[in-house]
């Protein structure tokens, strides 16, 4: 009976996470388009388009192609089983925060191999902008995650989340912890790869970089994996710095609340150019998590 429980909750996390994702998708669209005075498609578009795309025919460029952005899926899933929704959490036993930190690369590498199967120049540009920008915010991100370690002695992100729930948020914990997940929220934007870190698929520069070839239903897929990396990033600084939630509709609007207000951040920047997001992710927010860290190491 235990075992059947946890199946279900393999594949019920990922579906979860993936409808979440795509209201994330369409509320981003409809507030940014009223912050720009303008009306906007509606909340489903994301959706819509999604079953457009798999009534369309795909063209693939070989089996690294294919391959490719079915990795980038695949890590995008495995790390949904990782992060504690609520209490749900089927692989949280399998390993801890160091995992997830390797799991993370998995998709802009699956990304990368299958856009460069592609042989597009534009694919090629996004590519190289998509590991220059993984660079930039996986050095202040690797500080935040030893700070966490180092403050709770822990690589469980269960056991984390447990002893927030069972005290107070580590946002507001400890000045070390603070500033550490200030600088998660400031490098947000970068993981997630939304303006103004949206330099890798920039339509007016590059056609959209590492997208320009996808079509049908490969183009679905990308934008499934979109939605989960949205879910992945948001529920994992819910569950790190706000103690997630034992509550499906608390832990929803914490979330709702972070993306918001990052969303109101992004819809009134402009579009950085890659050296500008590096010297952004290794100022002030690395500056931070270094702090944090050195300060924890203190105190």
């Amino acid at each position: 009976m235990i075992m059947i429980i946890e199946v279900v909750k393999i594949i019920v996390l990922p579906l979860i996470a993936l409808i979440i994702g795509i209201f994330l998708m369409g509320l981003a669209r409809m507030i940014t388009a009223r912050i720009h005075w303008r009306y906007g498609p509606p909340i489903t578009q994301p959706l819509i388009d999604m079953v457009k795309f798999f009534d369309q025919r795909g063209i693939s460029h070989g089996f690294i192609f294919d391959f490719g952005i079915i990795l980038s899926l695949a890590g995008s899933i495995v790390l949904v089983l990782f992060i504690p929704f609520c209490k749900i959490a089927p692989l949280s036993n399998s390993g801890g925060l160091l995992v997830i930190l390797y799991l993370m690369l998995i998709t802009p590498l699956g990304i990368a191999l299958s856009s460069g199967a592609s042989g597009n120049p534009n694919a090629s540009i996004g590519i190289s902008r998509k590991f220059m920008l993984a660079l930039g915010y996986e050095v202040p991100f690797i500080l935040i995650i030893l700070t966490i370690m180092k403050s709770y002695n822990s690589l469980s992100l269960i056991d984390i989340v447990n002893v927030q729930q069972a005290g107070t948020w580590s946002i507001i914990s400890s000045l070390p912890l603070f500033l550490t997940g200030v600088a998660y929220f400031l490098i947000l934007p970068a993981i997630l790869g939304v303006r103004p870190f949206d330099m890798t698929t920039a339509p007016q520069e590059i056609s959209s970089g590492p997208k320009v070839e996808y079509s049908g239903k490969y183009l679905a897929l990308l934008s499934i994996e979109h939605a989960l990396t949205l879910y992945i990033g948001l529920t994992l600084f819910v569950n790190l710095f706000l103690g997630g939630s034992a509550n499906f509709i608390l832990f929803f609007i914490k979330i709702l609340i972070v993306f918001i207000i990052g969303l109101f951040i992004n819809a009134v920047f402009p579009r950085f150019r890659i050296e500008q997001a590096l010297k952004y992710l290794w100022g002030i927010p690395t500056l931070l998590a270094l702090a944090g860290l050195i300060l924890t190491m203190i105190i």
